[in-house]
């Protein structure tokens, strides 16, 4: 699958939000975790920045993205700081509550947040903390289990048994941003939720 995508703004406060419009999908997770590979992956550019040191995210960055051959944006991509890595300098870490929990918290055109978590480890306390707020948000989500070449086929599926265990009744996507798999699945996950927005906008029929 082919997008078209945008770079549009970072937010380090509620008031650098952009204007609500488009239906949004938020990326969550560990700091290590590679949101941006898969950001990257999904959108087919290296748009998200990527670094070998974890937290590098400080800000809420929007992506635009659009089908080719379609005039306008159909969806925008909020890739959100990653949490729990000790580098991070405190007195920046202690600022992301005041525009990161009301974004998830209050952000009207916020359909679906993707919890990313690394299947190379075990459930963290961290991750079971995240999923807690979603709930307690009543926000929309689905787990995302990322580097999933990395294991082989007995290791993934202990490693997913071991997150059901932990995260019961909860849907895991395996995927991995160098192989592509689990790509499609999420896309079509994300098309349900941003037309579950618009039901009148097939946007990505």
């Amino acid at each position: 699958m082919r997008v078209l995508s945008r770079f549009m703004t970072s937010a380090v406060s509620v008031d650098h939000f952009p204007a609500p419009a488009l239906p949004e999908v938020a990326f969550l997770g560990r700091s290590n975790v590679g949101k941006s590979s898969v950001i990257n992956s999904l959108l087919g550019a290296k748009i998200a920045k990527t670094s070998s040191s974890p937290g590098r995210t400080q800000s809420i960055n929007f992506f635009e993205v659009r089908w080719p051959g379609k005039p306008q944006p159909e969806v925008v991509f909020a890739d959100l700081p990653g949490y729990g890595y000790a580098r991070v300098p405190r007195d920046v870490t202690s600022t992301w509550s005041s525009f990161v929990d009301p974004y998830v918290a209050n952000r009207e055109c916020l359909v679906l947040c993707l919890a990313l978590v690394d299947l190379n480890v075990p459930p963290q306390e961290s991750d079971k903390r995240l999923l807690e707020f979603l709930r307690s948000a009543g926000r929309p989500f689905l787990m995302v289990g990322t580097k999933a070449d990395k294991l082989s086929g007995n290791q993934l599926r202990n490693s997913l048994k071991s997150f059901a265990k932990d995260f019961a009744d909860l849907k895991i996507v395996p995927y991995s941003a160098r192989t592509g798999a689990g790509r499609e699945e999420l896309w079509r996950e994300i098309r349900a939720a941003a037309d579950s927005r618009n039901p009148d906008q097939r946007a990505f029929a």
